[in-house]
């Protein structure tokens, strides 16, 4: 019924409230504590409450629906006479109601009450603010005081440091001066922050106790470290404080982060190894030999029309810029870079892992197990058994029920009818599965409609007079086609977004965690279709479904399918991915991340133009609490994860095709991170701070798309690239052993003068001849052999080949990825030795301290012996440290 929100920023010292003036002191004291001035504001809900000048329109409806089942329950109380829940005094939403007021104000009201007071019934500390400036706004400050975060952290099994402390094993040898001297090299790219200096101890952690000796951390502003440390552009070459993001957000928004920062700094060497295969691709363009044949001047072989009727006859040699950049892209570096990326994206899963066993280490995560505080069920999902069961026995009886009793019915069903949902489970997974397969085929349908774009627009092209436009062709529809297909994969990875959300509502998960995982699951297969579906076509459909001339396959009888250049469809490949991922990049990732944010604050400022001197004087008196309600909510981690794990697929499925993939990948997160950073400190509300010793379901994503990606490029270089054709003809049909010939080989012959009636050219003449024979690129046999158009032995040589490459190919990758993951063990060695270590320390420290009760017990006693009694000092043990325990909780 409300909306809680972490204060965004820390509350400030009562050194620095002394140290402001009155009226500032006064300011500060009402909008970050209590107005008793000792007591922070930890948290704050906020509310719409009916004021006589707020309409019905501008509340904001309740989180929960106002059902038939609740509207029963408040008529049923009604009729037996019990009073209405109290109201405090002085409630402005209590005044401004009258007869007239509808259930649902009433209902919405009444749940907001029962909510504050079970807050209460927890030890929570609550105060009320509806006398703001901002009009329609309640706001509820909450204070956790100390015991209470002293049982929460115990009940929650939370490791804290003790006062105990150990020293750190250093390496030696030739491995401790390789470390100094990166230390030294590194040390200008460290931020300025006091976690990333050297430290030789550390302290002993155990899971906090009221009775245990806990280390008193030292407070520092958090929040202005992180905003000059982390949150500016200014800094985007240092490594990030992930210390400090995991004390000041959390353990599940630092692994975030951590993750991030590690792929991006994985990005670098790949980066530099794609550049190189591009630069070998430039440096050896003008000695392939393929191309120089396609581009030599005395070369007269003329093709056949691209296009029924408006397309005509063509020579080869005009095919020469496309047939020099596919060169770029295709050649025999573009392998050993596939295999390269493989084994990288092994590496990369393998080195995360042991980053995040080391900051389980650091951040005291070693012992915790994620299901104690994630299977909880969810509110719906109890509300959704106590109604299907309460229909089950009660459906001739009207249900007359408080709403305490209400809630300890939900316990019971809990406990009794777990396996009851408010759905059948059936129906809901067939709503699923038919709605993913209908988005789907919405994205192939689109897919379909972009490929008669480009037929029809080439078509109209080539009728063009002007001799510019009609030499262009190809390289306009290619590029307006994958511009088309970029502003269609934007728009609906908004709606499969919000497709994937209601589907999984409609399963009703059990846990938040279920449902987290369901709606990640779902929102990635419909954004991973919509995002390579395009180009999954052009890599291995395009070119393949065509036919040949005088017998070509059409669609509607009237669109001829399209066919590859000359050079091969790897070109096109790369044109569609490259404005795929830079577009994504550049518009959904960044413009739509620093362009809205500074177009809101646009139009306030020029708002606020427009405002009175009075109301601008408001609006600098607005309590921190306040101010931080006009901040946006945040969202979860699901949009920047998937955002790079949509990235992690261009970079990895087809770098064969587009080798600087991981360069722009590299550009973007430099700037991502830095984004995200000035967004989650200043531009969100304050995430609550959720403990997680993983990343989750996004391993296993990660892990799936880079076992695809081995079997995706093993196909592009076999099947998109001319890459096992040139190894065939050069080592089983070429004279000398070389490449010369090659073009020649790869296309077979068509006599002009078998063209179905009505698809020959209108202009036969247009090279200035007869054209009797034409060539096209397919393994065919020639019109005067006795088997005409059939295909030729060479093209069953190379599908073979290929088939042979994708099967060592994949293997070999594979076996090489498994052996990686073999010879790098999951857990650093120095992590493992501190673990075991601190287990044996703690077993020491607690023998201690166990001799230290008993000689303080024995020490209590008569020496005498006299009225020993054995149950007096097991109740004295007891009752002595809970004494001292205190005042080691206020140190902690």
């Amino acid at each position: 019924t409300s909306r809680m929100a972490k204060a965004s920023h820390p509350p400030l010292s009562p050194q620095l409230l002394n140290s402001l003036t009155p009226e500032e002191n006064t300011q500060c004291q009402h909008g970050l504590y209590f107005q008793d001035g000792e007591r922070r504001v930890d948290y704050i809900l906020t509310y719409h409450i009916k004021k006589p000048s707020s309409s019905r329109s501008n509340r904001q409806s309740s989180r929960f629906t106002d059902n038939a089942f609740t509207r029963s329950l408040r008529r049923g109380t009604a009729r037996l006479g019990r009073p209405p829940p109290p109201q405090p005094r002085g409630d402005p939403e209590v005044a401004s109601q009258d007869h007239s007021m509808d259930y649902h104000e009433d209902d919405k009201r009444y749940r907001r009450e029962e909510f504050e007071g079970n807050l209460r019934d927890m030890g929570l500390e609550l105060e009320k603010d509806e006398d703001t400036k901002t009009p329609g706004v309640g706001f509820v400050k909450i204070h956790a005081p100390w015991h209470v975060l002293c049982r929460e952290a115990e009940f929650m099994k939370l490791k804290m440091p003790t006062k105990k402390v150990y020293e750190v094993k250093q390496c030696s040898g030739v491995g401790a001066k390789i470390n100094t001297l990166v230390n030294k090299a590194t040390e200008p790219l460290h931020p300025n922050v006091e976690e990333n200096r050297g430290q030789h101890v550390k302290h002993l952690s155990y899971a906090f106790s009221r009775e245990k000796q806990h280390f008193n951390p030292s407070r520092c502003s958090l929040f202005q470290l992180l905003y000059e440390e982390w949150a500016s552009y200014s800094v985007f070459y240092k490594y990030q404080p992930i210390g400090l993001v995991r004390k000041y957000f959390g353990e599940k928004i630092g692994l975030y982060f951590a993750w991030l920062g590690l792929y991006t700094q994985m990005l670098i060497p790949a980066s530099l190894v794609g550049v190189i295969v591009f630069l070998y691709g430039c440096a050896t363009v003008d000695n392939n030999i393929p191309s120089m044949e396609i581009c030599h001047p005395r070369n007269n072989i003329t093709m056949c029309p691209l296009c029924d009727r408006a397309c005509n006859y063509w020579k080869l040699k005009e095919a020469c810029g496309t047939a020099r950049a596919s060169h770029l892209f295709d050649n025999p570096a573009t392998v050993f870079f596939s295999i390269f990326m493989a084994l990288w994206a092994a590496m990369f899963m393998e080195h995360w892992k042991r980053r995040q066993m080391r900051l389980n280490y650091e951040w005291d995560l070693t012992g915790f197990e994620e299901e104690e505080v994630s299977d909880h069920p969810r509110a719906e999902y109890e509300l959704c058994v106590m109604q299907k069961s309460l229909k089950k026995e009660h459906k001739t009886q009207k249900v007359l029920i408080s709403y305490s009793w209400v809630f300890t019915v939900i316990q019971l069903l809990l406990t009794e009818k777990e396996k009851l949902t408010c759905r059948d489970r059936l129906p809901a997974y067939m709503t699923n599965i038919v709605m993913m397969l209908l988005m789907i085929g919405v994205t192939f349908a689109i897919v379909f409609g972009v490929i008669l774009y480009r037929i029809s627009i080439t078509a109209a092209l080539h009728m063009s007079n002007n001799p510019t436009t009609r030499s262009n062709v190809r390289l306009m529809v290619k590029t307006t086609a994958a511009i088309i297909n970029l502003v269609v994969i934007l728009i609906l990875d908004e709606v499969y977004g919000a497709v994937a959300r209601w589907l999984t509502v409609l399963e009703v998960p059990k846990t938040d965690r279920s449902f987290e995982e369901r709606l990640i699951f779902k929102t990635f297969v419909l954004k991973f279709v919509n995002a390579f579906t395009p180009i999954i076509y052009i890599a291995f459909f395009r070119g393949r479904l065509v036919g040949r001339p005088g017998s070509y396959l059409y669609v509607f009888e009237s669109y001829r399918m399209e066919e590859c250049a000359h050079g091969g469809c790897l070109m096109e490949l790369c044109i569609q991915l490259s404005i795929t991922m830079l577009g994504k990049q550049l518009i959904q990732n960044n413009l739509f991340e620093i362009g809205i944010p500074k177009l809101k604050k646009l139009i306030r400022y020029i708002k606020s133009k427009r405002r009175s001197f009075q109301e601008e004087e408001r609006e600098k008196k607005l309590q921190r609490y306040e101010t931080d309600h006009f901040l946006e909510p945040f969202a979860g981690l699901t949009p920047e994860y998937m955002e790079m794990i949509i990235q992690f697929g261009f970079v990895t499925l087809f770098v064969a095709s587009f080798p600087l993939a991981p360069l722009f990948a590299l550009l973007n997160n430099i700037i991502e991170i830095r984004l995200d950073a000035k967004k989650f400190v200043a531009e969100l509300r304050r995430p609550v701070a959720a403990r997680a010793k993983d990343i989750g379901i996004w391993y296993n994503l990660l892990r799936g798309v880079a076992k695809v990606a081995v079997i995706i490029n093993a196909f592009v270089i076999s099947f998109t690239s001319d890459f096992i054709p040139r190894l065939v003809y050069q080592y089983m049909y070429s004279p000398d052993g070389s490449m010369h010939g090659f073009v020649n080989h790869t296309m077979s012959y068509f006599n002009v003068s078998d063209f179905q009636d009505g698809k020959e050219p209108m202009d036969p003449h247009h090279l200035g001849y007869q054209v009797e024979m034409c060539r096209y690129k397919d393994y065919r046999e020639p019109p005067w052999s006795n088997t005409p158009y059939v295909v030729s032995k060479e093209f069953w040589a190379v599908l073979a080949a290929r088939l042979a490459f994708v099967i060592v190919f994949q293997n070999v990758v594979m076996l090489m990825s498994d052996i990686v993951d073999w010879l790098i063990p999951d857990i650093p060695k120095d992590i493992s030795l501190q673990i075991h270590k601190e287990k044996i320390l703690m077993v020491e420290l607690f023998m201690k301290e166990e001799q230290g009760k008993m000689q303080f017990i024995d020490s209590m006693t008569p020496c005498d012996g006299k009225g020993r009694n054995n149950h007096a000092p097991i109740a004295r043990s007891r009752s002595i440290p809970h004494t001292h325990s205190h005042t080691h909780a206020n140190n902690f």
